[in-house]
């Protein structure tokens, strides 16, 4: 169901049937991945961002019981949104979602040495901040783990067009599922209708994207979807250091 009020057409796209049958065909897709992974690599584990791609492998992962480990990554910086989405996930699905932190420590250095909006200052100082805040809680997220699976899509940015189903993730020196490599905006929201799943409500406000909350805003009319993440920054350099390639 619809929330009331819904404002932006990308949330709600039209049922027709050949946008059902695709969408039929790549959940089956998803599922294969998401099985063979958790076949091979038994410690794989699900980074959740609450993104809508991250909310189509939540409901893929639990309404399934593929078994596969979730965690998510609390910068200290996100929407009221998201944790109201977070809280709306553990009720829905009957479980409790493991959250990691960044470091209390390194985040009072950066703020006393920067200052407390200093990402806005350049591409370095946000990278930092990106690197505190996400990139140093994830490699706590992935130790010991053999792999790990992201939500995301090759259209969604032109840092990403090349995007494969399975890759290596040399950054992390571990194995990487992207289930939904394939999918448009659109058979992602279809999933999400057609199942009923629970999303943020930001997304209803033209918010395609949703991060951190300082670095996230509505886009308009034609813009690109990534484009209300970091938007004073060129577009091939939008990545936070979670997705970048090595090589």
């Amino acid at each position: 169901m619809l929330r009331p009020g819904a404002g932006n057409p990308a949330t709600r796209p039209e049922l027709t049937p050949q946008l059902e049958a695709a969408v039929r065909h790549h959940i089956d897709a998803a599922l294969q991945t998401l099985r063979a992974a958790k076949a091979e690599f038994p410690s794989v584990a699900f980074a959740n961002s609450f993104g809508a791609e991250d909310m189509v492998l939540t409901d893929l992962i639990l309404a399934h019981g593929l078994g596969i480990d979730m965690f998510s990554l609390d910068t200290g910086r996100l929407p009221p949104e998201t944790y109201t989405l977070m809280a709306d996930v553990e009720a829905r699905y009957s479980t409790r979602l493991a959250v990691f932190f960044p470091d209390s420590a390194e985040v009072e250095a950066y703020v006393r040495e920067h200052g407390v909006n200093a990402f806005y200052g350049s591409v370095d100082l946000r990278k930092a901040c990106c690197r505190v805040r996400k990139v140093e809680p994830l490699r706590r997220a992935l130790a010991g783990r053999q792999a790990w699976i992201t939500g995301l899509r090759a259209a969604q940015s032109a840092t990403r067009t090349a995007l494969a189903l399975r890759e290596h993730d040399a950054a992390f020196g571990i194995d990487k599922f992207n289930p939904l490599a394939e999918w448009s905006e659109a058979e992602v929201w279809a999933y999400i209708r057609i199942h009923n799943v629970p999303y943020n409500a930001l997304h209803d406000q033209f918010y395609p994207s949703i991060g951190c909350a300082p670095c996230t805003r509505a886009i308009a009319v034609g813009e690109d979807i990534r484009a209300g993440r970091w938007w004073w920054e060129d577009a091939s350099l939008k990545e936070c250091g979670l997705h970048v390639k090595t090589s």
